[in-house]
């Protein structure tokens, strides 16, 4: 399906920016670990307190983000995020960089995350006609996958002969890239019209959307558990990788970089196999088959033999992530009238973050107690858990957004990062 010029441009300046932040693949943990010489709890902290305040500060940005133009706050945000960034290679190049300093620049990145996200997301919707959600958000996926697969590699190699300050350096040139692409797009975009006065409980429109709809409730309990457990593995792999394992960065890099491969064959698989069995029968499906794979990792040992248990792990759970992500941005975009998207994205990110900071701060509680083995243990126990909720949910979808909440015209989607 072809979607024209404007799709050109966003989709270069969501490469670009995609690159440049899976080239600084875990940098802040790199940094804590390498640098700073953190344990297990304070990486945890890392990845978690600056995103639990960054989404807090994020509320109030989703019924603000609705009513405007949508082009202008990606710019905003791909700006504030390179211009964060920037001050950590600074503060290193003067022999100044803490922990936190860290943090904070987390905090600002993880609020400009979601308000881009609410943005760009909010624009998808608005531009693209609805048998182009799928064809769209396929495309975004496979070159998240692609940058997934170089990456990573690249940036552990420029981290160990560099120093994994290069790569935040790196990623925050591409976000001041990705800006300059959005704006190349040009001006003119429809914006939802308010039709009543602000209200303070436009704050609450988009919980208040995911709550009742019977079909995206179950589906955002499913997403927020499901990536809260992933995610809280994260830093306590990385200090038993690179900490009690031995294992080299570019080492490190690799174990999550091949089996990215996987979730590029998922992302293009995602639209044949929806067509040919059913969107929500292959959204199901791949959501309960992505639970099965986590609790792999809590075997890894040292040398040749844990680096493809990482990967052969990681590769299962890549591919079903591929085929299932692309199926939820459809599924959620399609279910929300135009002039709520915003709220309803801004809603799930500063829920899923504050979520996901909250697991991973704990879970680094319970590395610190009974070990990183077991703490990756309990999180793919937990993890078998989660596709209940998936079960719950029901096989077609009662609602519908209004006629007029109808995508006005097929102009080309933004990134949906």
């Amino acid at each position: 399906m072809r979607l024209g010029r404007q799709f050109g441009w966003l989709w270069a300046a969501y490469s670009v920016s995609t690159f440049g932040t899976w080239l600084a693949f875990d940098a802040f943990a790199l940094i804590a670990v390498l640098v700073l010489h953190a344990g297990s709890a304070q990486v945890s902290l890392l990845a978690s307190a600056g995103v639990a305040v960054g989404a807090v500060a994020a509320v109030p940005l989703g019924p603000w983000i609705e009513f405007r133009p949508k082009r202008p706050v990606m710019i905003t945000a791909d700006l504030v995020r390179g211009a964060a960034l920037l001050t950590l290679p600074a503060a290193y190049a003067f022999g100044v960089l803490g922990f936190a300093q860290l943090l904070v620049v987390s905090v600002v990145v993880a609020a400009a995350d979601i308000t881009f996200t609410a943005a760009s997301g909010a624009h998808l919707k608005a531009l693209v006609p609805p048998d182009g959600l799928l064809t769209a958000a396929g495309r975004f996926e496979s070159t998240t996958w692609t940058a997934s697969v170089l990456g990573p590699p690249l940036g552990g190699a420029v981290a160990g002969l560099l120093g994994p300050v290069t790569t935040v350096a790196a990623d925050a040139v591409s976000y001041l890239l990705s800006a300059l692409g959005i704006r190349a797009i040009g001006r003119g975009e429809t914006v939802p019209e308010r039709t009543a006065a602000p209200r303070a409980g436009e704050l609450l429109d988009g919980w208040r959307h995911l709550l009742t709809s019977r079909a995206l409730r179950p589906l955002f309990f499913n997403v927020l558990l499901g990536n809260a457990l992933i995610m809280a593995g994260s830093p306590v792999l990385s200090v038993l990788m690179l900490g009690h394992l031995g294992f080299a960065p570019w080492q490190y890099g690799l174990a999550f970089a091949v089996p990215c491969l996987a979730g590029l064959l998922g992302s293009r698989l995602a639209r044949p196999l929806a067509t040919r069995y059913g969107r929500r029968r292959v959204l199901r499906a791949s959501g309960v088959l992505r639970a099965c794979w986590p609790i792999g990792l809590a075997f890894v040992g040292p040398g040749v033999p844990g680096l493809l248990l990482v990967m052969g792990v990681e590769a299962g759970l890549i591919l079903c992530c591929g085929i299932f992500n692309p199926l939820v941005v459809t599924e959620r975009l399609e279910l929300t009238p135009n002039d709520r998207v915003a709220r309803m994205l801004a809603a799930w990110s500063v829920t899923g973050k504050a979520c996901t900071a909250a697991i991973t701060a704990l879970w680094g509680l319970v590395a610190a107690l009974t070990g990183a083995r077991t703490a990756l243990g309990l999180a793919g126990v937990l993890m078998l858990a989660t596709p209940l909720l998936l079960l719950r949910a029901p096989r077609k979808a009662t609602e519908r957004p209004s006629p007029a909440s109808a995508p006005p015209s097929p102009v080309a989607p933004p990134p949906t990062r």
